[in-house]
C-alpha cells in the first residue's frame, strides 16, 4: 500500500511563509515567529516536522550551520541554491549568499587539479559582514 502525502494547512502556511523569504535563510524560531506574528497558530514542533517533509521532497534547503543550529530556505523546483556559495558572519550570524566566479574558478580547480568536487551548497566561509565591521570601526 502506498503512503500518501497529504496536503495540510499547516504544511501550505509554513510553505506560504517561506515563499516569502525565499531569498534568506530563517531558523525554526525565525519561521516559528513569522507565523505567530501573522496570527497562524502553528505549533513549533508541526515546524520542525514540516520543514523537514519539505526538505525531503527537495522543496526546502537545509543548512547545518556551527552548535548543530539549523537553518531553512525555500528553493523550490530549480534548486538554484546548490550553484553558490555562502558567507556567514560570526558576530551577527547571517548567512550570504555569494555567486562569484572567482570561487567557480576554485570550485573548478579543485577538480581539475586536485580531483574533489566542492559542493558549493554547503560550503561556509567565515568572516564579518559590512554591517558588523562598521559597528567595530565606531
Amino acid at each position: 500500500m502506498e503512503k500518501r502525502e497529504y496536503h495540510t494547512k499547516q504544511k501550505e502556511v509554513i510553505l506560504e511563509q517561506l515563499k516569502l523569504t525565499k531569498s534568506h535563510h530563517v531558523t525554526v524560531d525565525d519561521l516559528y515567529s513569522q507565523l505567530q506574528a501573522n496570527g497562524l497558530d502553528v505549533g513549533k514542533t508541526t515546524v520542525y516536522r514540516q520543514l523537514e517533509k519539505l526538505v525531503q521532497q527537495g522543496l526546502v534547503r537545509k543548512y547545518n550551520i556551527e552548535n548543530e543550529r539549523c537553518c531553512y530556505q525555500y528553493v523550490g523546483e530549480n534548486q538554484a541554491c546548490s550553484e553558490h556559495f555562502h558567507l556567514k558572519c560570526i558576530c551577527c550570524g547571517r548567512l550570504i549568499h555569494v555567486n562569484c566566479n572567482m570561487l567557480k574558478n576554485v570550485s573548478q580547480h579543485m577538480l581539475a587539479e586536485h580531483d574533489f568536487m566542492i559542493d558549493s551548497s554547503k560550503t561556509v566561509f567565515y568572516g564579518k559582514c559590512d554591517a558588523c565591521r562598521a559597528l567595530e570601526e565606531k
